[in-house]
């Protein structure tokens, strides 16, 4: 098989998204919006070549004119893809035209970068499963890129997502699910569902008609929260996660077990197994009032901080409940808290194609694995909103001083540990590790976590050392582990592990 060659991804997946813009809109008698779609294929050679849908016939897609009309027969072993959009699915185009993911597959094509998922049903994710199952190695843009593609792409999201909601209420046919949880729940109806659950959600996104009027009980079916079974609405699976009075008496890994572990020893548990929605609130509401304030001994005064940065918490626990795996029914989602940190655990790893290093790096692209109990939680603004909450969590530790939250899997469970005070990046070092590290070591180590990433020159600037010592300071930090190097032009960045 012909060697992949070097290249930069970034400077690809940009390249993709200007030959986008030159997408050619085939009138159409149904007004349905077009994609703007791009296409970059990087050859084993070196050499590239684009294209961009309608480039050399109205409405070809642009992985089929690059890859059939551009290049036919040809050898394509060792190629690399990048792609605005995600390819279109097997099913999802008129027998007898192949779909463009089985074009990649059978292309032999084993790399593959995605732009953005197509929201539309026929496809929504299908594309990237289908190249994934078929040994295709798939990866998503970055996330700031993401967001310009969603943009230009805005009239042709908005279409395809009222195409979904059509589906929802039976109106075309419906695709394959993506979740087991979209279908709906034997035994469970409407009386199941929490009057106070549905109030809140109403009120918090705001909709007009009154809670459980038809109104209201439609509003939901075109959410994909309640299904038609006869001539009744009933609750799936993920709306009976989020409404439900008792979710666990069917769903018995559903909610979020919390536990306080007091600096005495003592601890005290609570499992909150009612309405997901309601599940933030009710966190905090346990929360505040048990733990005392943190006191601030980065200064000569005695300042104290809030115990919790609750912006923080609240995001990482309504990720965990948002973003988990429910397949895995033998795990529940939890929240432990010590005196200096507060982890939140959420089984399953990240979702591919997401990488834990991009979730360290909080630059993870949007995907999301439960797309109903996102678009649930970002009605109601508690949810950033964008994939996994990179912008909240890291902007929110820095604001309050705080080391950068660490990401940790364990082989069942994503662990999102969030530091309580300046020094907990420090005091929760193992004891051999910590040491290993001279008092300015741990001093540069408590700065560095604060910020994720460093070059030596910012360290020896920051810390008010030589170049020579701030190279041995993130050299014993390499050498035991707590850092990544990653090669940036003639001097090297030091990322947190």
């Amino acid at each position: 098989m012909p060697k992949q060659p070097e290249f930069d991804a970034r400077k690809l997946m940009e390249q993709a998204i200007e030959v986008m813009k030159q997408s050619i809109n085939e009138p159409r008698a149904d007004k349905k919006a077009s994609p703007l779609v791009g296409a970059v294929l990087l050859k084993p050679d070196g050499t590239v070549d684009t294209a961009f849908r309608g480039e050399l016939r109205l409405g070809d897609h642009a992985e089929y004119t690059l890859l059939e009309r551009k290049h036919p027969g040809e050898r394509l072993d060792g190629s690399v893809l990048f792609a605005t959009l995600e390819p279109c699915a097997p099913g999802a185009r008129k027998h007898p035209k192949l779909a463009c993911a089985e074009r990649i597959v059978n292309a032999r094509i084993a790399e593959v970068w995605v732009g953005i998922e197509d929201p539309d049903p026929t496809v929504d994710r299908q594309g990237i499963r289908y190249l994934e199952r078929n040994g295709v190695k798939v990866h998503l843009f970055d996330l700031d890129l993401q967001e310009q593609i969603r943009e230009v792409n805005k009239k042709f999201i908005e279409q395809a997502f009222k195409r979904a909601a059509e589906i929802k209420a039976g109106k075309t046919a419906k695709p394959s699910p993506l979740s087991k949880w979209d279908e709906v729940l034997a035994g469970v109806g409407l009386a199941d569902l929490a009057s106070d659950a549905l109030a809140r959600y109403r009120e918090q996104t705001k909709i007009p008609d009154k809670t459980v009027s038809a109104g209201f009980l439609q509003r939901l079916e075109r959410q994909g929260l309640l299904r038609r079974r006869g001539s009744k609405l009933v609750p799936t699976g993920f709306g009976f996660l989020l409404f439900g009075k008792a979710p666990r008496d069917v769903l018995h890994h559903a909610g979020l077990n919390a536990t306080i572990e007091f600096p005495d020893g003592t601890h005290e548990i609570q499992n909150f197994d009612g309405p997901a929605i309601l599940i933030p609130d009710f966190v905090e509401d346990w929360l505040r009032p048990k733990l005392p304030n943190v006191i601030d001994r980065s200064r000569m005064t005695r300042e104290e901080r809030p115990a919790l940065p609750f912006e923080l918490v609240r995001e990482a626990v309504i990720n965990a409940l948002v973003h988990r795996d429910y397949d895995l029914t033998g795990a529940t989602c939890h929240l432990v808290v010590t005196a200096d940190t507060v982890t939140v655990r959420s089984p399953g790893a990240p979702l591919f194609p997401i990488t834990l290093e991009q979730m360290q790096a909080f630059t993870a692209p949007m995907y999301n694995r439960n797309p109903k109990l996102q678009f649930a939680f970002s009605g109601t603004k508690l949810l950033e909103g964008r994939g996994l909450g990179m912008r909240t969590l890291s902007a929110a530790a820095t604001k309050h001083g705080l080391p950068v939250p660490k990401y940790a899997f364990d082989g069942i469970y994503l662990n999102l540990t969030i530091y309580r005070h300046k020094q907990a990046a420090v005091t929760v070092l193992d004891a051999a590790v910590l040491d290993k590290l001279s008092k300015s070591e741990r001093s540069g180590w408590e700065w560095l976590a604060s910020k994720g990433h460093a070059k030596s020159g910012e360290y020896a600037a920051a810390l008010g050392v030589d170049d020579r010592t701030a190279r041995r300071h993130l050299n014993q930090f390499f050498k035991l582990g707590l850092v990544r190097k990653i090669e940036s032009g003639p001097m090297s960045e030091y990322q947190i592990k």
